[in-house]
């Protein structure tokens, strides 16, 4: 196969594109940007399986603040919400100080389809007469930005290892099987439903001013929803504010629906591995073609509820890219210093590689050795340039063979070689010469004769430049040459 600059780096660029790959790809598993927009682009429709029944503006002006309630309002409500036939409620409020009631509400706070909210912290409410309702963390994931995209099944509490987060336990209530972990978990987002007010309002709750058939079978999460009157709020991807108990409804929604399913770390690195690998392989357009390929793939997966980190793998691939063209900027860099059959470097290049050596000959002395083969031209010509290169490349692989470490190799011209030789005593060029010869004298093509003739000169006081360095390993040259003529 012939030698090419280009295939040569082939064996750097392939492994570095992996091993940045897979680093790119264990460092950046989740692409929340990348998913806020297919998550916007492609919203949930609205869930008609779960209700909010907010603490709005007219139940607080009817009822005053939370904290001074008669918790009797809660028993009305949850005894109208389980008349109309609800799977589950989820009660949102924090209800962790004792108030005067508190024993009448057993009935309403005993059953197993009611879930009670905890404080982050605080993951079991002071002791209740009777109250033995499930309970559950009210906390959401909320991201350095201030956007809640995650929630969790459980969250680590201290002394009690993983405690379950309401979403959850509303999901249990209403008979959904959800494990408890501390994986974050995506949240959909969800589209607007027109023909629905996003909250019954609690007061209507609360007198009855409800149609059961709204309520029947339904998953209802109560929770305030008030403006302006200390009711948490968080913002979601839209860059809305939201309040609190709409975030844990769709948390809830959730894990009513199929999971997401998130690629393993394995898959993902061998993902990201292979799209690299692959746009070095492609090479130039196609490693463009191939980063574009994660992104448009990430739009059927997520209707599959399959979450793709397609930004993830088109970074990978333009690494594979951007290292082609690296290669591409270093082969151009260094076309006019290299010949492309043998890959030994030129007469330019050897000229500034005398340059750059030569001021440190006293130290380290400079050998030179130039090698001569005598019959290329007739091979050329009888076998065609093709069998000229094959003899080319043998030649140039034989004198490989005898090169040291930190020697530089030269085409010097059609039929002609250099070898730069770095600290070379007057016996080690002696050695090296004869071995070179050696190894040349075997050199044949067919029916062609061939003979290489080797000369070589070292620095020493009586070489002033570079180029009697070149004209006395000339001269060595040629009277090898003539004394081989000599003995025919």
């Amino acid at each position: 196969m012939r030698w090419s600059p280009e295939r040569s780096l082939a064996a750097f660029t392939v492994p570095g594109a992996a091993v940045l790959a897979a680093a790119l790809a264990l460092a950046a598993p989740q692409n929340d940007r990348l998913w806020d927009s297919l998550n916007r682009t492609l919203p949930a429709p609205a869930d008609p399986r779960v209700v909010v029944v907010g603490i709005d503006a007219a139940s607080l002006r009817d009822y005053g603040r939370i904290g001074s309630w008669p918790r009797d309002l809660y028993s009305q409500a949850l005894r109208t919400l389980n008349e109309a036939g609800v799977s589950a409620i989820g009660v949102n409020v924090l209800l962790s100080d004792p108030a005067v009631g508190d024993d009448r509400l057993r009935a309403v706070f005993s059953r197993p389809n009611v879930v009670l909210a905890t404080a982050p912290g605080d993951p079991d409410l002071p002791p209740r007469p009777g109250w033995t309702s499930p309970t559950g963390v009210s906390a959401l994931n909320i991201s350095s930005d201030g956007v809640v995209r995650h929630f969790q099944t459980a969250y680590p509490a201290q002394d009690a290892g993983l405690v379950p987060s309401f979403a959850r336990q509303v999901a249990v209530a209403a008979g959904r099987s959800v494990p408890l972990d501390d994986t974050p978990r995506l949240l959909r987002y969800r589209s607007p439903d027109p023909q629905h007010l996003p909250a019954m309002s609690f007061r209507d709750v609360v007198n009855g001013n409800v149609r059961y058939g709204d309520l029947q079978g339904k998953v209802v999460i109560l929770g305030l929803t008030a403006d302006g009157l200390g009711g948490p709020a968080v913002r979601d991807i839209s860059g809305q504010d939201v309040p609190a108990v709409q975030m844990q409804a769709r948390a809830v929604s959730s894990l009513l629906d199929a999971p997401f399913v998130q690629l393993h770390w394995s898959v993902l690195l061998l993902l990201g591995v292979a799209c690299a690998v692959g746009a070095v392989l492609a090479r130039g357009l196609w490693g463009f073609a191939l980063a574009a390929l994660p992104l448009a793939l990430a739009v059927p997966l997520w209707l599959e509820n399959v979450l793709l980190p397609g930004t993830t793998l088109s970074l990978c691939a333009i690494v594979g890219t951007a290292l082609v063209m690296a290669e591409r900027w270093w082969n151009l860099r260094n076309l006019g210093m290299r010949d492309p059959l043998t890959g030994f470097g030129n007469r330019v290049a050897f000229t500034r590689a005398v340059e750059q050596r030569w001021q440190g000959r006293q130290d380290r002395p400079l050998g030179l050795v130039l090698v001569d083969l005598s019959g290329f031209r007739k091979v050329n010509d009888a076998y065609g340039r093709a069998a000229g290169d094959d003899l080319l490349r043998d030649l140039s692989a034989r004198i490989g063979q005898h090169r040291r470490r930190g020697d530089l190799l030269f085409r010097w011209g059609p039929d002609e070689f250099a070898v730069l030789l770095d600290n070379a005593g007057p016996q080690e060029l002696a050695s090296i010469t004869q071995r070179i010869q050696a190894s040349l004298d075997e050199l044949s093509f067919r029916d062609v004769p061939l003979r290489a003739s080797v000369g070589a000169a070292r620095t020493g006081p009586e070489i002033g430049s570079p180029t009697e360095l070149v004209e006395a390993a000339s001269r060595s040259r040629y009277r090898v040459k003539y004394q081989r003529l000599q003995r025919g």
